[in-house]
């Protein structure tokens, strides 16, 4: 009797593609002549081949990981989308009401709906974006353990699902200032290619046909100048870390004194150890 040799299924084609997410899902920091932003949506869309109809963003500028649940997710579903990238959650980690616990539950709301549907579902996890934007100390450890917090509910969705996901810490590349745009908070064209061709090679481990892999050769974006990063920061850097800054003082205050007591506690000494007192001897009775 012959061997069988087991067949290896071919790549699944997408034909609908859902971008749901916040500011970087938008395109923001890849703005190009007369057309708005473009960023990771596209490039995706054009490396799998998507065709003009199937095409669905949903994200917005400022988007929380509550926002795509609730106000992002029941187009993204009317859509039924073969494939859905979720790239959200860095603005939760900035503001002082931060919730790990109820970002797992919104995610594993989305997940669930469109896994119901049959999509194919990748989050992303995110990097140290304190490295990027080069925060104060005390403000850089309370953002690196919120992001932390945030990270492992994405991955608890992740590993109930198996689901694809890019690990952003791991991109090759992502903590070099030419990922980044003139705001350091958004991809620049190359940062958007990066994340496509990350986002598009998780899909393939996942069975998904790649028809055109993502270029990092940039082309068709507007180069930012000189005087576009000085009054950045001038009008929009230096506001934005004051107002963050505020929301995660506190949190930045309370690692700080946690940090404190727990030096001070291992600086004092151990106390005495009671000396051990031997038993008297037997009082010897005359017989």
């Amino acid at each position: 009797m012959s061997e069988q040799i087991p067949l290896t299924p071919l790549p699944r084609r997408a034909e609908r593609l859902a971008v749901l997410g916040d500011s970087t899902a938008v395109g923001l920091g890849d703005p190009v002549p007369g057309r708005g932003w473009r960023g990771v949506g596209p490039f995706v869309a054009a490396a799998l081949g998507i065709p003009p109809g199937g095409y669905l963003n949903t994200a917005f500028t400022g988007a929380r990981m509550n926002c795509v649940r609730t106000d992002q997710l029941p187009a993204a579903a009317a859509h039924r989308p073969d494939v859905a990238l979720v790239i959200v959650g860095m603005n939760d980690t900035l503001r002082s009401d931060f919730d790990a616990g109820s970002i797992a539950r919104d995610l594993e709301q989305v997940v669930a709906t469109l896994a119901g549907l049959g999509t194919i579902v990748v989050p992303v996890r995110f990097h140290d974006h304190g490295r990027v934007f080069r925060l104060p100390g005390p403000i850089h450890r309370a953002l690196k353990a919120r992001i932390d917090e945030l990270n492992a509910a994405i991955e608890s969705v992740v590993a109930r699902h198996d689901l694809p996901c890019l690990d952003l810490d791991a991109l090759p590349g992502a903590y070099d200032l030419a990922s980044w745009s003139v705001d350091r908070l958004h991809p620049s064209e190359l940062g958007h290619r990066m994340l496509a061709d990350g986002l598009t090679t998780a899909l393939a481990g996942h069975g998904v046909l790649v028809a055109e892999p993502v270029s990092l050769e940039c082309s068709g974006g507007i180069r930012p100048r000189t005087i576009d990063h000085v009054g950045w920061l001038v009008l929009k850097g230096l506001p934005w870390l004051w107002r963050r800054g505020r929301d995660l003082l506190p949190y930045a205050f309370s690692i700080l004194f946690a940090a404190a007591v727990a030096a001070w506690r291992d600086d004092q000494p151990l106390p005495p150890v009671p000396p051990v007192e031997s038993a008297p001897a037997p009082v010897q009775r005359a017989s």
